[in-house]
This record gives C-alpha cells, sequence and structure tokens, in this order.
C-alpha cells in the first residue's frame, strides 16, 4: 500500500494522556510518560497514536472543554514537548493524531469570556448561540432540546444574570459556538493548519454530526426534519473546506459521527469529505455470532459505495472495557442501560476480548486500540467520592460515569501505584499490579503478547476484501488474501478447524481433540 494511504489499514492506539504514564510524580499522566513509553508503542506495533484533548482546559468534561487549542495544558507538560513527542514518534515510524472538539469550547475560552462582558445583543455573544428566555419574564428556556449525555435531566441552556441564555448540548461550562458565523470556521480551518505545520498526520474530529443548528432553534418535539442539531446538510460544507485544509499537508481525518441512518453515514466519508469515521455498531455489538456478522457486513456494504476503509474498535474512553462488558449477561453497550454494581464473569470476558481482538484486526479496514485493552484491564468500580466525569452528575447519580475506563494504566508490577507514577488522580482498584505490562511482557501467554504478536502478523491478511465462508452455527469464518483465514467460535461447543496448512496464531488453547473451543479465535493460512 502507498504510503499515503497508510491510515487505510492501520493500527491506532488511543492515549488518553491524563491516564498513561505519569513522568513528573504529579499523579497526572503527561507527555513526558508518553515519551518514555514511546518504546513500548513501537514494540507493540501500532502505526499512529490518537492523542484526546491534551490542550489547555479546566478539565470539566476530561480535556472536551477546551480553552486554547495552540497551548498544551501545563498538567501535560508544553507546546514544545509536544512537537518533540511528535516528532520522536514519527521516527519510530508512528504518525500522530489529535482530537479537535468543534462543536463546543470551555466557558473559559477568551470568545466566551469576551461574549459575556458585551453584553446582550453584542457582536461577541454571536459566536454562540445566546437567545432571549421564553415565558412572560424570559423564565423558561429558549427551546426543549435534551442533553447529549445519555440520561442527564439537566436542561441544555443556561441564564445569565443579565437575562440572557446560552446553549450548551453537554455541560454549562461547554457553550456551543455558532457554525454559521464566518469567523468560527475561520478559526478551525487555522487551529488545522496550526497542527498539520507541527507535523500531525491526522485529527480525529469529537460530535462530528452536531455541529450545525438550525438558525430558528425549533422545538424539538415540533421540529420539521430535518432534526435541529443532528446531521443537518450544512455539516457537509465545513467538512469539505476541512478536507481541503487537510489536502494541503496529506493529513487525514477520522469523525465521531453516531447515525443509525447508512446512506446518511456514509455521506460523511464521500471522497471531498473525511476520511473515515467511526463505527459504533460493530463497538456496541453484543457477543453473538450473528449480531456481529451483520455488523461487519452492513459496515462493509456502507462504505464500499465511497470507497471509504471501515473502522473497528473494540472500546474507548467512553466505553465499559471490553473485558467486563463481554463478562456480563448482556454484552453490548448502551449509554442509557450503564448502572452500578453490574456483575461480570472476568475470566469469561478475557477469553472472548482475547477472540474479539483477533477478529477486529483481522478484519479490511483501520483498527483503533483503546490504551489498556492491550492488557487485558477490565472496567473499575470507582467510588462515589471519586468520581469526577460530569456524566455521573448530570444524571443524578444513577449514573456511574466513564471514569471505569480511565484509571491510570499500570506499567510495573512492584513498583508504587503499578509503575503509572505519583499517586493517580483515580484510584487503581486492588490487584491492578497484576495487569501491569512488565509482567506481561514476560508471559508469552498474556494478552499483550496476543496483540503483540496479532500485530505483526496482520499484514498476512493483505489488502483484499472479506470471503464470508462456510461455518456452523455461531461461527463466524472469513478469508482475506492469501488464503489467509480468520475463523471465531462464538457457540457452546468446540467445533472442528477447516482445513490448513497452518495455525498462525490462536486467541485460546485448542481442546484435546484439536478442535477450536467455545469463545476462541484463530488465523489460518490454507
Amino acid at each position: 500500500m502507498a504510503q499515503q494511504d497508510w491510515w487505510r489499514s492501520a493500527v491506532i492506539y488511543q492515549v488518553y494522556v491524563r491516564s498513561f504514564a505519569d513522568g513528573d510524580g504529579d499523579g497526572t499522566g503527561d507527555l513526558a510518560g508518553v515519551r518514555a513509553r514511546l518504546p513500548y508503542l513501537a514494540e507493540l506495533g501500532v502505526d499512529a497514536l490518537w492523542f484526546n484533548p491534551w490542550y489547555l482546559s479546566p478539565m470539566k468534561d476530561g480535556g472536551y472543554d477546551v480553552a486554547d487549542y495552540r497551548a498544551i495544558d501545563p498538567a501535560f507538560g508544553t507546546l514544545a514537548e509536544a512537537e518533540k513527542l511528535i516528532a520522536e514518534a514519527r521516527e519510530l515510524g508512528i504518525r500522530t493524531i489529535v482530537d479537535i472538539v468543534p462543536n463546543h469550547v470551555s466557558d473559559q475560552h477568551p470568545w466566551f469570556q469576551a461574549a459575556l462582558k458585551a453584553g446582550p445583543g453584542s457582536p461577541e455573544r454571536e459566536l454562540f448561540h445566546f437567545r432571549s428566555g421564553r415565558g412572560a419574564h424570559g423564565e423558561l428556556p429558549p427551546n426543549d432540546w435534551p442533553s447529549q449525555f445519555v440520561g442527564s435531566t439537566e436542561p441544555v441552556w443556561t441564564r445569565l444574570p443579565d437575562g440572557d441564555w446560552y446553549l450548551h448540548l453537554f455541560t454549562p461550562e461547554q457553550p456551543d459556538l455558532n457554525w454559521a458565523h464566518p469567523a468560527v470556521r475561520q478559526e478551525h480551518e487555522d487551529i488545522l493548519r496550526f497542527w498539520f505545520e507541527r507535523g500531525v498526520a491526522g485529527v480525529r474530529i469529537d460530535s462530528a454530526a452536531l455541529l450545525a443548528k438550525d438558525p430558528d432553534l425549533p422545538d424539538l418535539a415540533t421540529a420539521p426534519h430535518p432534526h435541529p442539531f443532528v446531521d443537518r446538510d450544512e455539516l457537509h460544507d465545513i467538512y469539505r473546506s476541512w478536507r481541503a485544509v487537510a489536502d494541503e499537508y496529506g493529513g487525514v481525518f477520522v469523525g465521531e459521527v453516531w447515525l443509525p441512518d447508512t446512506e446518511r453515514f456514509a455521506r460523511y466519508l464521500r471522497p471531498d469529505e473525511l476520511h473515515t469515521a467511526f463505527n459504533f455498531s460493530f463497538l456496541s455489538c453484543p457477543w453473538d455470532a450473528e449480531r456481529l456478522r451483520t455488523s461487519i457486513r452492513t459496515t462493509l456494504a456502507e462504505h464500499a459505495p465511497v470507497g471509504a476503509p471501515a473502522t473497528w474498535v473494540l472500546c474507548n474512553h467512553d466505553i465499559t472495557r471490553t473485558v467486563t462488558r463481554y463478562g456480563r449477561t448482556d454484552t453490548g453497550f448502551d449509554f442509557a442501560a450503564k448502572a452500578f454494581g453490574t456483575p461480570s464473569d472476568l475470566a469469561l470476558g478475557t477469553r472472548r476480548a482475547r477472540a474479539a481482538a483477533l477478529l477486529s484486526l483481522a478484519l479490511p479496514g483501520a483498527v483503533y486500540v483503546y490504551q489498556g485493552e492491550e492488557l487485558g484491564l477490565p472496567e473499575a468500580e470507582i467510588p462515589r467520592e471519586r468520581i469526577e466525569d460530569p456524566m455521573h452528575f448530570r444524571s443524578g447519580g444513577a449514573d456511574p460515569g466513564r471514569d471505569g475506563c480511565r484509571v491510570p494504566l499500570p506499567w510495573t508490577a512492584d513498583a508504587p501505584h503499578a509503575g503509572f507514577g505519583g499517586e493517580p488522580w483515580l484510584p487503581q482498584p486492588d490487584g491492578w499490579a497484576a495487569y501491569a505490562a512488565d509482567r506481561q511482557a514476560a508471559d508469552p501467554a498474556s494478552m499483550l503478547a496476543l496483540y503483540r504478536e496479532a500485530i505483526r502478523l496482520r499484514p498476512a491478511f493483505g489488502e483484499g476484501p472479506l470471503s464470508w465462508l462456510p461455518a456452523p452455527e455461531g461461527v463466524l469464518a472469513f478469508s482475506r488474501a492469501d488464503g489467509v483465514r480468520c475463523v471465531v467460535n462464538l457457540g457452546t461447543a468446540s467445533v472442528e478447524l477447516p482445513e490448513h496448512a497452518e495455525l498462525l496464531l490462536s486467541s485460546g488453547p485448542l481442546d484435546d481433540g484439536g478442535r477450536l473451543p467455545e469463545d476462541t479465535a484463530v488465523w489460518l493460512r490454507s
């Protein structure tokens, strides 16, 4: 594959900086910690790193409340250090993808602070969505839009002492930008250039389908089609402009696009818009052969008309970790279903997560690996008094939030705090050291060893399309280039392996009869 098309089949590792590695001992992960662990990432074999927001931020929503896109938050380091990290990673053959949050900024952003000072009707407020309230005295919110935090009972409008209300689809600390204003568009194109000029290879776009709003801000209950703030047609002109900027630098985009309509989804991936988008169908799919087969088929079909590669991901910084999710009675994922105290069989979940790793890495397209998945980390249940995620608080305390998948990584089994650094900003559960990278690196049967070997062998599948093979009920089997096959048993009994010349890799041992046990995957060469 041509060098410029690296993103079509890349393995991309997601770095949540705050929880990756603490280089200065203050309990917060930082760029120094990432730089120190670059050899680990190179040995893992990944092609690129996607960094969650590392910008200056009050951290009211894990850094997704950005106060300055051209500055690194001091908790993480400096801009010079980010530039050094980008360069050092590139020397190891690892590209960098940064996260852009275009829907909103922090309430501490200079633009919003200026809007607060300028008052109602000012040009500064036109950069956001300020409105008068309804009711006899303007005491009611301007419309009935719901929060984008599932389960939240909080309004998306906040009233100021001067009587104006402002829109925030997430938290009050994250005011939504007005993308109908030319200054908003120009600023973001300048931000893209700023980071491309510093050597980043790509940009991940947060909440990519939410930017544009109906200018009348109508009630959702009475708004005609299209939706007043999701997947509006105006978005495509924005992303065509962005694509022109990316093409100047050879950069790529991946969009966070949650849409049930496959035709609407594919529009974002036309040749002059985004290069790729996250595949949430696969991520949230239960551990069920037919439903996974349907998800894979649908994903490939919706990407085919626009020639875009699919993306595959099992977990990210918002989603319950794979080991825990696959060990539960309900193995799918739905934000609305999250609850405290949901039991999980971690041994079962680990077997399935190992098989799922081989499944995802065998599929055509790009694969994203969230930090700690290669260590088989389970979801941690954070004590209520230590939870920081606003999703928990905006649900009235019902939702456990997303902190459980953000617990700082264990690096060294025998070191304090499992080698993360100082006392972590989120508590590590008892027994966390058992998952430490140094211990797993010495164990050929570990999750880390499996990921390293799978990523090393992955090119054997080539660039060819996926062809489904006949298989027993509950089994997924497909081939790619050069007769390489992936077989995954999601059934309830062992099955015979198809004829093959070589067993390349197995997620677990075969049974005594050489058959493929349940919740196990293999890669075969025929």
